[in-house]
C-alpha cells in the first residue's frame, strides 16, 4: 500500500479472494441494513452514486439518540461500483451539525469536508465504585468508523478494492 492509498483510506482485498459479481456485492452492501443499526444504506441514483450510506439523523426512532449525543458531524458515504476494475469508489462526506429549537433537533450547517476522517463522540456518567474509586460508565458512543467499517469489510470480503476518493469525481 502506497502513501496515497493510506491517505485516501484505500484498501485491497486479501490475495486469492476472487471478486464476486457486482450485483452480488450490491446485495451484500444493502444487506447490512438492519433496524438496530444507526445508519441506512440505500440506492443513490439521485445523489450521483450507486449506493449511499448515511446516519439515520432524521428518522423518528433514531432522532432522540443523535440529539442527546454529543455528535457534531453528520457523515455519509457515496459509493460507485466500478465493475470493470472490481473496486468500490467511496467518497466520505461530513457536515457539522448543531442543536436547535424546542423540541431539540439537529440542523446541518454549511461547514463541509470530504475524504476519510474519524469523528468520535462519547457520553458517560461518573460514580464511585464499590472499591471507592471513580468509575466512568459509557452511556453513548458515536464513532464514524461504525458506518465505514462494515461497508469496507463487506467490499474486501467480496474480493473488491475499497478506493477512497478525496479529489476529483466519484
Amino acid at each position: 500500500m502506497g502513501l496515497f492509498d493510506k491517505l485516501t483510506g484505500t484498501q485491497h482485498p486479501p490475495a486469492g479472494v476472487p471478486p464476486v459479481p457486482g450485483e452480488e456485492l450490491r446485495a451484500a452492501l444493502l444487506g447490512l441494513n438492519q433496524p438496530d443499526v444507526p445508519y441506512v444504506i440505500r440506492y443513490g441514483g439521485g445523489e450521483g452514486c450507486d449506493l449511499l450510506a448515511e446516519w439515520r439523523l432524521t428518522e423518528p426512532a433514531w432522532q432522540h439518540v443523535f440529539v442527546q449525543s454529543q455528535i457534531s458531524h453528520a457523515v455519509r458515504i457515496r459509493m460507485r461500483l466500478d465493475r470493470k476494475e472490481h473496486e468500490v469508489r467511496a467518497l466520505e462526506e461530513q457536515w457539522e451539525v448543531k442543536r436547535v429549537g424546542h423540541p431539540t433537533r439537529l440542523e446541518v450547517t454549511s461547514a463541509y469536508t470530504r475524504g476519510p476522517s474519524r469523528t468520535v463522540s462519547r457520553s458517560g456518567t461518573i460514580r464511585r465504585g464499590e472499591n471507592g474509586r471513580l468509575e466512568v460508565t459509557e452511556t453513548f458512543r458515536f464513532d464514524s468508523a461504525q458506518l465505514r467499517e462494515p461497508l469496507r469489510a463487506t467490499v474486501l470480503k467480496s474480493g473488491w478494492t475499497w478506493r477512497g476518493v478525496v479529489f476529483g469525481k466519484l
